[in-house]
């Protein structure tokens, strides 16, 4: 997969027909490739898959600003000096806020590319059958995975597929969340039916059967669809394609971090595969930018004998490798005392190591689904089994769960995801479910772990705050056909 996404780099703004200024509505060819000139081989095939992975490198996707949003949530607050993360964790943005309307290009840039490869990869004569279904396989994922994230930001957002290309039809209004789903969860059980179980070592990095599956157990999870979690998700905990790593950190390292339990992963190689990921989270005086710092709740939520915490998490008096030297963390370099030592890596040479992954989603994550899934369908203890497997591999010396219900439930997704940007929209879920009265968690403080006041409490208001708005330049561009959403 390396090999072949070297190769794309270079040519994949080339190779489609791109998405142009941020606009669903406004498609325009780009370079020197056409449909009628791409598409060719087997060779053009690959490549054009790999340019859809590529663009999960891009800082205003998920290199960085998808994971802005989780600032919203009660474990982590903004650092750095962008004035917009600010206002989006204060629950102050509206429809012109950097962070609200950037990512939008990003999203319809992959199903753009993906509709492409779904033209025009079934009319290549010369690929092998194998390679043929699972490049639509990967393009089928990557459009779902790309309205996945408009779901969860936006709410409601256009649907454009194949069709809507081949007759040059872009001015698509917004469909609704049920509307969305469904396009998901078609793509995804077409994804799921045409890709691999696994990869050889050349292709790891790859989405897989178990992506899909990971990813329609979370679909129907947000669709309250319990039994359809479990059936799906339970195909992602009982193959041993998809097992747990054996060690919590392999999650979290340049040389392990493809593993078994990553079922979708940013693939970078430092030299060529930029993500600004780790940038963003490594200390500034270590050659980072110092974006998100965890804060004192969240350290205080893993147990005593909880090694995810170290980890995790650098606090002062750690010693830290950051390659030329053995350094000392100290409490001054973070607003609130800590930083994610989790998404951090130095080469041996000095400076960061862009060859660490960033996780979108793994196989602990899909445990801890189907454990509450089964806790909300048939009670407290039917989802011990699961969390217990993600607390074993944490470590022995974590004490099994018996009997546990949804408050255990929460304690494990909060420790064993955090900074993962699952926490604002594990909450969303679960205030919509009226699992939680989710202001108690947001109209509070954030604190340094010294115990001050980093951020005063926020007001969420319910239902406004569950989705972002639409971006106004979209609106605009769209000339009444994309409507705001309600309370903007």
């Amino acid at each position: 997969m390396m090999i072949t996404m070297q190769r794309i780099i270079y040519i994949c703004t080339a190779a489609f027909l791109l998405l142009s200024a941020c606009n669903v509505l406004d498609v325009k060819p780009k370079g020197n490739y056409t449909t009628g000139n791409y598409w060719r081989n087997q060779s053009d095939a690959l490549d054009g898959i790999t340019g859809i992975y590529n663009i999960l490198l891009e800082e205003d996707y998920t290199g960085f600003n998808e994971f802005v949003f989780d600032n919203c949530s009660d474990d982590q607050i903004r650092g750095g000096d962008h004035d917009y993360d600010q206002v989006i964790e204060e629950f102050k943005y509206d429809p012109s806020t950097y962070s609200v309307r950037v990512g939008w290009r990003w999203k319809y840039e992959t199903i753009n590319r993906a509709n492409n490869a779904l033209i025009y990869i079934p009319k290549i004569s010369d690929i092998e059958d194998g390679i043929k279904n699972r490049c639509l396989g990967e393009a089928h994922f990557f459009r779902a995975f790309a309205y996945w994230r408009l779901l969860l930001v936006y709410g409601e957002a256009p649907i454009v597929t194949e069709q809507d290309v081949l007759d040059g039809n872009y001015d698509k209004p917004k469909v609704s969340e049920e509307e969305l789903r469904t396009q998901i969860e078609a793509d995804l059980l077409q994804a799921a039916d045409l890709l691999p179980e696994s990869y050889e070592a050349a292709d790891k990095g790859r989405v897989s059967k178990g992506t899909a599956w990971g990813l329609l157990c979370k679909l129907y999870m947000n669709w309250a669809k319990l039994d359809k979690a479990i059936e799906f998700g339970t195909k992602v905990t009982t193959n041993a394609n998809y097992a747990l790593a054996p060690n919590y950190a392999d999650n979290f390292s340049v040389a392990t971090g493809n593993n078994s339990e990553m079922l979708l992963a940013v693939q970078t190689v430092d030299g060529w595969g930029y993500s600004d990921f780790i940038t963003y989270h490594a200390p500034r005086a270590w050659g980072g930018w110092s974006f998100f710092y965890p804060v004192k709740g969240l350290v205080d939520e893993f147990e005593a004998n909880d090694p995810r915490a170290a980890v995790c998490f650098m606090g002062p008096g750690d010693k830290i490798n950051i390659g030329t030297e053995m350094a000392t963390y100290t409490a001054d370099l973070s607003t609130t005392g800590r930083h994610y030592k989790k998404f951090c890596s130095w080469k041996s040479t000095g400076g960061l190591n862009y060859s660490l992954k960033t996780p979108l989603m793994r196989s602990a994550d899909i445990y801890l689904l189907v454990a509450e899934a089964k806790i909300r369908s048939n009670g407290p203890g039917a989802g011990d089994a699961e969390i217990n497997a993600v607390r074993r591999r944490a470590s022995a010396a974590l004490t099994p769960v018996t009997g546990a219900g949804m408050p255990q439930l929460m304690h494990e997704r909060r420790v064993e995801l955090c900074g993962e940007n699952e926490r604002h929209q594990d909450l969303i879920r679960w205030d919509k479910a009226k699992l939680i009265d989710i202001t108690t968690y947001y109209n509070k403080p954030k604190l340094a772990y010294d115990g001050s006041v980093v951020e005063p409490a926020r007001t969420f208001v319910r239902p406004k705050h569950y989705y972002f708005p639409i971006p106004q330049q979209e609106i605009d561009r769209s000339k009444g056909i994309l409507v705001q959403n309600p309370n903007y």
